[in-house]
């Protein structure tokens, strides 16, 4: 039977009944907020493309814990910036750079919030690539996937030992997973997961996050690296590949305009999900609001719905603070 019979509306009159039957919810716990700790500042300094977003003085590490663990967020994923730069990134392994710093007061200060650190060489490369370079016999420059690897096991095995819960390798070289993984297990860390960058897409939606990161690439792009938007089948292959070096949860960045490889992902694998909204998406919508175009509030809930909708056991985004106070943390 259909109408008069059936009227889906019925379930839609109030919001405490729409509250009830609602088959998609966010919660404060879902989301992971970024934040970008510089080592050569004493103040915060705004970031112009990303409203509401600053890169944070290493002094402030333990309030931002604090913030983090009341608006009942699920954690926090740490990115450096260091005060010097080298063609190797030698000071993302220092033991006191900007994310081991800040790593250390935030587990002082807040013990039980999962602190997960970003592990990757952009930021502390004065080229701003994922990798090492080398030099092809035409003369070109080329990112040396495998000598990077020692660079990133050595850096994961630095963030375990201030006290990362989690590590995520973000860089996209292959093979990145099981040097890490043997890394941390010949230091003891062998209880510390791997939250892997396995389907990361070059995309123009980084743009924002480039100067939050003081990363962007002094030359070329990360085509070379990272995937092409045109594929979907290759994100199939590269959770498999990172499932076998010892990964153990898996992240699709970004999320909105790939939000079918994140379904794609979730149903491929049985490993937690991860989802990163990132700089490019926030701004977007902080433009259109400034605009007057949109709601911000609303939205950023609606596109929070759609990602978890997707998929996504868990989402990144600087939304994370408003969203919170939002859903009544």
């Amino acid at each position: 039977m259909g109408f008069p019979v059936h009227r889906p509306r019925r379930l839609r009159q109030s919001p405490q009944l729409r509250a009830l039957v609602r088959e998609t919810r966010v919660t404060p716990a879902d989301l992971v907020l970024p934040l970008f700790f510089n080592a050569a500042i004493d103040a915060p300094r705004a970031i112009s493309t990303m409203p509401g977003v600053f890169q944070q003085p290493l002094s402030a590490a333990a309030q931002a814990a604090r913030d983090a663990k009341k608006l009942g967020l699920g954690g926090v994923i740490l990115f450096g910036l260091p005060k010097a730069k080298d063609a190797r990134g030698q000071s993302g392994l220092d033991p006191d750079g900007p994310v081991p710093v800040a790593v250390r007061a935030m587990k002082d200060a807040v013990p039980d919030l999962v602190v997960i650190t970003d592990v990757c060489v952009d930021e502390y490369t004065d080229h701003g690539h994922c990798g090492l370079l080398r030099s092809r016999p035409d003369g070109t420059t080329e990112v040396d996937n495998d000598a990077t690897l020692d660079v990133l096991a050595q850096m994961a095995a630095v963030h375990a030992h201030a006290g990362a819960d989690i590590i995520a390798p973000s860089d996209m070289m292959d093979g990145r997973v099981a040097a890490i993984r043997r890394a941390l297990d010949a230091g003891s860390f062998e209880h510390t997961p791997i939250l892997s960058y396995a389907v990361k897409y070059a995309s123009a939606f980084y743009g924002p996050f480039r100067e939050a990161a003081d990363c962007a690439p002094k030359f070329g792009d990360r085509a070379g690296y990272q995937m092409d938007p045109g594929n979907v089948r290759e994100a199939l292959r590269e959770i498999a590949y990172d499932e076998e070096e010892g990964a153990d949860m898996l992240m699709v960045k970004p999320a909105l305009p790939y939000l079918d490889v994140v379904r794609l992902v979730r149903e491929g694998s049985s490993l937690p999900l991860f989802a990163y909204n990132v700089s490019g998406e926030y701004a977007m919508l902080h433009a259109a609001a400034s605009a007057g175009m949109i709601d911000l509030d609303r939205a950023v809930i609606e596109v929070l719905t759609s990602i978890k909708r997707a998929g996504a056991d868990r989402i990144l985004t600087y939304h994370a603070p408003h969203a919170a106070q939002l859903l009544g943390a």
